[in-house]
C-alpha cells in the first residue's frame, strides 16, 4: 500500500542500505539476480509505462520507437522533458567512444559499491547456496538481452573500476545486438574496444581489471551523475551526453521531433530563397500568410511521414 509522503517499506530498505545485499532472489527469467526490484516492484514503480513489459518486468519500449529515436537530437529530448517537468535526466562529462554513433536502447541497470568484506561474504555465500559460483560483473553481463543498454554505477571509480575490457565489451555488443554501455566508472583495452562498433560512454580508461568492489544490485534505481535511472528507461546518447527517458515520455518526444524536423526543414528552405530576414521566419513566421504556408507544409509532411511508416 502506498501512502502519500511515506516511502514504501521495500524501497526504504534499498535507499537506507544504499544497495547493500538484502536478499538473493532467483526469478525464472533472471537466474542470477541479487538485490533487485521484483517483477511486481518494477511494475509498481514504473506504473506510468504505456508499453508491454520484458519478462523481468522492465518497460519494453517498442523496437520501432527505438529505431525512430536514432534520429533524435539532444535538444529535442530536452525540450519535451522540460515541458513535462522531468528535469534531472541528463548526464554528461563522459568520454564518448564513437561520437558519431547514436546510442539508443532500454536501460539494464547494475550497481557496484566499494568492497566491504562482511557484507560481501554474506552475499557471496547466499549466491553460492543458489548455484551462483560468484557475484561479479559477468553475473549481470550474462543477463543482457537484445535492445539493452548496460548502465553501470561504479561510483566514478578509475583504478579497478573497469566494467569491461575488449572481450567482454564484444560480448555485450553481441548480447544486446549493439545496444551500448554507459558506465560511471572505467573501461580498459581502449584500442581493442575502439574497433568494436558499439556506442559507449565512460568516465575513465585504466589498464587494471575490476576489483575491490562488490556487486550490490541488478535492475534497481541508479544514480548516474545527477540522474535517477530506472530499469527500462529509454537511453539516448549523442556526442553531447546521455539522456535517460521515462517510457511514458517517449512517444511525445518522438512525435514532437517530427514537428521540429519539419519546422527546421521549412525554415531552411525559406532562408535559401534569400527573401527574408531570420526574424521574419525563425522561430515562427511573423507574417500571417507565411504562417499559413508553414502550417500547410507541416500538415502535408506529417501525413507523408505517417504514410511512409505505415507502409513498412
Amino acid at each position: 500500500m502506498k501512502i502519500a509522503g511515506v516511502i514504501p517499506v521495500r524501497l526504504r530498505k534499498i535507499l537506507n542500505l544504499a544497495g547493500c545485499m538484502i536478499t538473493l532472489s532467483i526469478p525464472s527469467t533472471a537466474p542470477a539476480q541479487l538485490v533487485s526490484f521484483s517483477k511486481q516492484d518494477l511494475i509498481d514503480y514504473t506504473a506510468q509505462n504505456p508499453f508491454d513489459r520484458l519478462p523481468d518486468g522492465r518497460p519494453r519500449v517498442p523496437d520501432d520507437m527505438i529505431e525512430r529515436a536514432r534520429g533524435l537530437s539532444a535538444e529535442e529530448v530536452w525540450a519535451v522533458l522540460q515541458q513535462k517537468g522531468v528535469n534531472n535526466q541528463y548526464a554528461d562529462e563522459f568520454q564518448v567512444l564513437h561520437p558519431g554513433k547514436t546510442l539508443v536502447g532500454r536501460a539494464f541497470t547494475v550497481q557496484f559499491m566499494p568492497l566491504r568484506s562482511d557484507v560481501d561474504d554474506i552475499a557471496q555465500a547466499k549466491a553460492k547456496a543458489r548455484g551462483i559460483a560468484r557475484l561479479m560483473n559477468q553475473t549481470a553481463i550474462d543477463m543482457l538481452q537484445p535492445g539493452d543498454v548496460l548502465v553501470v554505477d561504479l561510483f566514478g571509480k578509475k583504478v579497478n573500476g573497469t566494467i569491461v575490457g575488449d572481450n567482454l565489451f564484444y560480448y555485450v555488443m553481441k548480447a544486446t545486438h549493439g545496444g551500448g554501455l554507459v558506465v560511471d566508472g572505467s573501461i580498459r583495452d581502449l584500442d581493442g574496444i575502439s574497433e568494436i562498433e558499439m556506442p559507449a560512454y565512460f568516465r575513465h580508461v585504466d589498464p587494471t581489471p575490476i576489483g575491490n568492489v562488490m556487486l550490490t544490485g541488478i535492475n534497481i534505481p541508479l544514480r548516474i551523475g545527477g540522474v535517477t535511472v530506472m530499469p527500462g528507461d529509454l537511453v539516448f546518447g549523442d556526442r553531447e551526453g546521455v539522456y535517460f527517458i521515462p517510457p511514458q515520455a517517449v512517444k511525445d518526444i518522438l512525435d514532437r521531433a517530427d514537428e521540429i524536423h519539419i519546422h527546421d526543414e521549412w525554415t531552411k528552405k525559406k532562408f535559401d530563397e534569400g527573401k527574408y530576414k531570420s526574424s521574419e521566419i525563425y522561430g515562427s513566421p511573423s507574417d500571417p500568410k507565411l504562417l499559413k504556408e508553414y502550417q500547410e507544409y507541416l500538415k502535408k509532411r506529417l501525413e507523408e511521414i505517417q504514410k511512409q511508416r505505415s507502409s513498412k
